[in-house]
């Protein structure tokens, strides 16, 4: 009864944290308390190759102690593999709050130690030039993780509650993808240099008055239901007039964002720093912004050699990005070796259907028949919505069912999925201008649906965050050198 006492308070002590110090803290002595420490020290488990991870953590020990740099620099060339022996299985991130088996833990602290040792260690013959091509080379075969942002309108703001959570535990990825209001996020956030991020969590900064009354009448004849002209001076003041290349170049985060074709005769892009350097961001966000009916079409910008705004094919227009794709993952993998994924996903169409996985979702028997209920559901739309796309008439309906069916077939989650659980009251909200106050509460939602997945997250991305990390640490101090010997050139003439 004591026990069981206890674990009521704490599990209250986890649900109401302000801060994943807090949070953390309750999850440590839920996990004591419901004998999670005991399985965490324990190796064996059918649930991973864990005598492979063994016999790697044993070689890289004992080459690192004994400062065997070849053979060491070999193991970690050859031998990481994203999920070596299965350790990124889902299963294994269940069973406890915080952490998962110590081997694992081990493992991926040591792996992440030795690429700092090589990278910091003046090492005989392991020149700068090198170990970059080292350091590249090793990302580009391991692979490395994308943060992808939904729409949601209003109620997209529980990004940065996501962002905010992973940037302090140091797990916030490089790539950036969104389309909507997740593109808005996106840009916001990819703007921003590492030195101003922390401005992005304080409500009162936030220029996030987009929604203001457009008429009924512009409305219904195609101009928006919404003044675009409000939700374009947002943007720009949110992210300024970079383009994706010089965004890229300010803050080394690629900034990715959806957006859908008008025309029949296109398909959706993925407007990022290599298909579209030269795009401003905010008219991007803009575009991936403009719901049907809500916002008009929208035509790109772009800055010429000079630096002049024009258009972008003035022939195009293009509409809200989560239409069509809303997550672009197979589009990021091939553009950045993208090789785990972190959905946020906000949408309120998505959210109530999602099969959301965690250690509290024992009760799979009881939840089975709502779980078939959606499937069967979907798998209906989708059939009735590729119909009607095909064969109604007049042209709007079939558009509409068109954008329907897109939406219904679309995949919505990745390895992790981060979502809130909604109440009528987020919905009210969806389509008005957030207060401060009501930012700072889907931050919090954000963060504490984040903190669960943090343990997952780092096992699947601590390793290529280590690997970037060198990379500018490598580039940093051969810019340096370079810049050493032009100061001594000119002191010598």
């Amino acid at each position: 009864m004591i026990a069981a006492g206890r674990i009521e308070t704490y599990r209250k002590r986890l649900a109401q944290a302000p801060n994943y110090e807090m949070w953390k803290a309750a999850a440590l002595e839920l996990d004591y308390l419901e004998g999670n420490v005991e399985w965490k020290e324990e190796n064996p488990s059918d649930l991973y190759h864990y005598e492979l991870i063994f016999d790697r953590l044993t070689h890289l020990r004992e080459y690192h102690q004994n400062h065997d740099y070849e053979r060491l620099r070999r193991a970690l060339r050859e031998g990481l593999h994203h999920d070596l022996g299965n350790m990124g299985n889902p299963a294994l991130y269940s069973r406890s709050r915080v952490g998962t088996k110590h081997l694992i833990e081990t493992y991926i602290n040591q792996v992440c130690e030795s690429l700092d040792f090589l990278c910091d260690q003046a090492i005989p013959g392991f020149t700068p030039e090198a170990k970059l091509r080292f350091f590249e080379d090793t990302l580009t075969s391991y692979g490395r993780p994308a943060l992808l942002l939904s729409g949601g309108a209003s109620l997209g703001t529980f990004h940065l509650g996501v962002i905010k959570a992973l940037w302090e535990r140091g797990l916030l990825p490089q790539t950036i993808a969104g389309s909507s209001v997740g593109a808005i996020m996106a840009g916001i956030l990819g703007t921003h240099t590492d030195a101003e991020i922390p401005e992005l969590f304080n409500p009162e900064t936030h220029h996030l008055k987009a929604w203001k009354w457009n008429g009924l009448l512009r409305g219904i004849n195609g101009q928006g239901f919404m003044d675009q002209k409000q939700l374009m001076a947002n943007l720009r003041a949110n992210m300024g007039e970079y383009t994706f290349e010089e965004a890229y170049d300010r803050t080394g985060r690629s900034i990715n964002i959806s957006v859908s074709p008008v025309q029949a005769n296109q398909k959706p892009r993925l407007l990022c720093d290599y298909t579209s350097p030269y795009l401003l961001v905010w008219s991007a966000a803009l575009a991936s912004a403009a719901v049907p009916a809500i916002f008009p079409p929208v035509t790109l910008m772009k800055k010429d050699l000079r630096g002049a705004v024009l258009p972008y094919m003035p022939r195009l227009k293009f509409v809200d990005g989560s239409v069509v794709s809303d997550l672009p993952i197979e589009r990021l993998m091939h553009l950045y070796d993208v090789n785990f994924t972190i959905v946020s996903q906000s949408n309120p169409h998505v959210v109530p259907f999602l099969n959301r996985r965690g250690r509290d979702e024992k009760l799979g028997l009881l939840k089975l028949p709502m779980h078939a209920l959606k499937s069967e559901m979907q798998f209906h739309g989708r059939g009735l919505f590729d119909y009607l796309r095909k064969r109604v008439q007049p042209e709007l309906f079939r558009q509409v069912s068109g954008h329907l069916y897109t939406i219904m077939a679309q995949r919505y989650s990745g390895d992790v999925t981060i979502a809130p659980h909604y109440s009528w009251h987020h919905y009210i909200q969806m389509l008005s201008n957030p207060s401060p106050v009501f930012i700072r509460q889907m931050m919090l939602e954000g963060e504490r649906a984040t903190w669960p997945k943090i343990s997952m997250i780092r096992s699947h991305a601590k390793i290529s965050k280590t690997l970037e990390r060198c990379i500018q640490r490598v580039r940093d101090r051969m810019q340096g050198c370079r810049g050493d010997l032009r100061l001594v050139s000119s002191q010598d003439t």
